[in-house]
């Protein structure tokens, strides 16, 4: 079952209500109107209960003061005068009655239910049935898309709509809609950054930064649908020890290929990217790089080689490097390399950033070092045996951390703190930080630097994306890191493809290990999960070419007579489209894309059902027409659905 607990205000800002996105969908609409029909119906039964010995309200008024569970706050107070002789309506009450809504995976038990009845009469020890009927007994359901309520089971209160009236609303506001259907201004333009994959530069992208760009790439495309303003940033670490690594041993590699004896570094890479990376630097820069060499070539020439600028960061163009900087060299050519492989095997993804941040330019604009003495100012620094260290104990971190060695060289966590200092004062509200597995450790000592600095902890949120394992024939593929043997995103994109790629990675939780079933993924049948969802979109698209071979031209809205819609995959089917705008708004701030792909399959689903069971295109005009018009509206539904996942919506296959 569904579970939609959530607060509803009764007030909605002005300005959002005047915009032409909507707040919510329909469905949130309806939700509102029965919590409120709740609400006012507690109300006047509260009232009785106060003049009425033995009610089954009675003694829950205390609830109130309290604002125990079944209570939030809404005003900036909360006050109950409790005169048994006082009617509820002159009371001067700030708490608002929580409404649980939940959708019943039985439909006989209604399109919503509630709780509600239940949880006050568990803190009042009283009949939760008994409640239940008092509250239904005073519900006004009119100039609302509820039917009827029944009280069932235990004490739940079940609603049943008016279906036919909501959904060709729901349809109609689709039609009217079109790209824009299932965007609401619910963020209200409040600033977010989205920063996930932010690979080490050390090698190509594999398949767990494939699942982290499909989970965060998803998640920027839902808030932004929501009416946040979002911006996406890829963190480039290109300071440090490893970038020092990888240069020695892409310079071990350049020398192998002139047949001179070299070692990879302990620690180093030693994939085979870096021969070819060698070669092509061979094929750029002859033996100039050998020990000895200089210039460009030239034996008497001890300039170093030329090198040229790949993103902000690196130095000017044409800038020469001694002899003495050439270790130096390796490292930064093996970077841009990389960096630029990144980028293109990101853009054949779907996947744009719109920042590339250099860890290096923090080091550079002395980034580290501001910080370090911001947190020292505000009491959060102090030196130990020679070390700086972080107070993170202050902030529930389990023990304090070490932001400065003995030796004077920085942890990691100190650049990292100063690149999030640097994301909130460029006004970002809320930072989402997506991770690789291994850094679950990290959360709270991040957290703790932030609160630190003087940020909410909640405006930085972190989610793990678990580790994915590659399943050919039935069997794990093997990888070993250590020898270099890898799958790399490019491999995968190459044999699946971008959409079953990005559609695999996106059908479970992020924090949920994954196994990707290569061969399913190539299947071009409908066990394979997104062909069966594109499928439905190639599906409307004939409907739609089969019409205009017919000589039947495309309905208007207007005039259209949609109340013959009555089938019940023809409700079922308007019952997904309407659920849309929910179903963003809930992926989003629960920060859970993989919900789209459930939507997707469930709206497929209902299509395919729908095509089976109703005959588009059929003898009776207004019939056809109101049918061609749910089609279209699926579709718009689907194709915003998948935009969202970054899948395409072929119109053949």
């Amino acid at each position: 079952m569904r579970c939609f607990h959530e607060r509803i205000e009764r007030r909605m800002d002005a300005e959002t209500k005047a915009t032409a996105v909507p707040q919510r969908g329909i469905t949130a609409e309806i939700k509102m109107q029965i919590a409120e029909a709740v609400r006012r119906a507690f109300k006047r039964a509260l009232s009785s209960a106060q003049k009425t010995p033995g009610h089954p309200l009675e003694g829950i008024e205390g609830l109130i003061e309290d604002r125990g569970p079944g209570f939030s706050r809404v005003g900036s107070r909360t006050h109950y005068r409790a005169d048994s002789r006082t009617h509820y309506d002159d009371y001067d009450i700030d708490a608002e009655l929580d409404v649980p809504l939940e959708v019943p995976k039985d439909p006989a038990h209604g399109d919503f239910a509630t709780n509600i009845a239940m949880v006050l009469a568990s803190r009042a020890k009283k009949n939760p049935r008994a409640v239940a009927s008092t509250i239904v007994e005073n519900i006004d359901t009119k100039g609302t898309y509820i039917k009827r309520v029944e009280v069932a089971g235990p004490g739940f209160i079940n609603f049943f709509l008016d279906n036919k009236a909501w959904l060709l609303e729901a349809l109609s506001r689709a039609l009217r809609e079109g790209e824009q259907y299932g965007r609401t201004s619910y963020g209200r333009g409040r600033r977010v950054q989205v920063e996930f994959i932010s690979a080490n530069p050390t090698g190509p992208m594999v398949v767990v930064q494939a699942r982290a760009g499909a989970v965060g790439d998803t998640l920027a495309n839902l808030l932004d649908a929501c009416g946040f303003s979002v911006e996406r940033e890829f963190y480039i670490n290109d300071a440090g020890n490893q970038v020092d690594l990888l240069g020695r041993s892409l310079e071990a590699r350049y020398l192998q290929e002139f047949g001179i004896e070299a070692e990879i570094p302990e620690g180093g890479y030693p994939g085979e990217y870096l021969v070819e990376m060698a070669r092509d630097l061979i094929r750029e820069k002859g033996d100039a790089l050998l020990p000895g060499r200089g210039g460009r070539g030239g034996r008497g020439d001890h300039r170093g080689p030329t090198v040229r600028s790949g993103y902000s960061g690196w130095g000017d163009d044409d800038s020469y490097v001694p002899e003495s900087w050439r270790h130096r060299f390796f490292a930064r050519y093996a970077v841009e390399k990389i960096v630029e492989s990144h980028k293109k095997v990101l853009a054949d993804y779907g996947v744009h950033f719109d920042v590339w941040f250099s860890e290096k330019s923090l080091h550079d604009a002395g980034a580290v070092e501001e910080t370090i003495e911001a947190l020292r100012e505000r009491g959060y620094v102090y030196e130990n045996e020679g070390a700086l260290w972080l107070r993170s104990t202050a902030f529930g971190d389990d023990k304090d951390r070490v932001l400065k060695k003995q030796d004077g060289e920085y942890t990691y966590l100190a650049p990292d703190i100063a690149y999030h200092r640097n994301k909130f004062e460029r006004g970002f509200e809320t930072v989402i930080d997506i991770w690789g597995p291994d850094h679950h450790g990290y959360i709270a000592r991040m957290k703790a630097a932030i609160q630190a600095l003087g940020y909410p902890e909640n405006a930085l949120e972190v989610l793990i994306v678990q580790l994915v394992r590659l399943i050919r024939g039935g069997e794990a593929v093997r990888m070993s890191k250590r020898a270099g043997e890898f799958v790399t995103m490019s491999d995968l994109l190459t044999e699946v493809g971008k959409d079953a790629a990005r559609f695999f990675f996106l059908m479970r939780a992020p924090e949920s290990h994954l196994d990707f079933d290569i061969d399913l993924a190539k299947l071009q049948t409908q066990e394979n999960p997104v062909f069966y969802v594109q499928y439905a979109s190639a599906r409307i698209a004939s409907i739609f070419r089969q019409a205009a071979e017919e000589g039947i031209p495309k309905p208007s809205l207007e005039g259209a007579r949609l109340d013959l819609l009555g089938e019940e995959s023809e409700l079922l089917l308007m019952r997904k489209i309407a659920d849309l705008p929910e179903e963003i708004l809930g992926a989003a701030l629960a920060r859970e894309p993989h919900r789209m792909t459930k939507y997707a399959t469930e709206l497929a689903s209902a299509f395919h059902v729908f095509y089976t069971q109703c005959r588009v295109l059929g003898n009776d005009p207004e019939l056809t027409a109101a049918r061609l018009l749910l089609v279209e509206g699926a579709g718009i539904a689907l194709r915003n659905t998948l935009r969202l996942l970054g899948v395409s919506a072929p119109e053949r296959m």
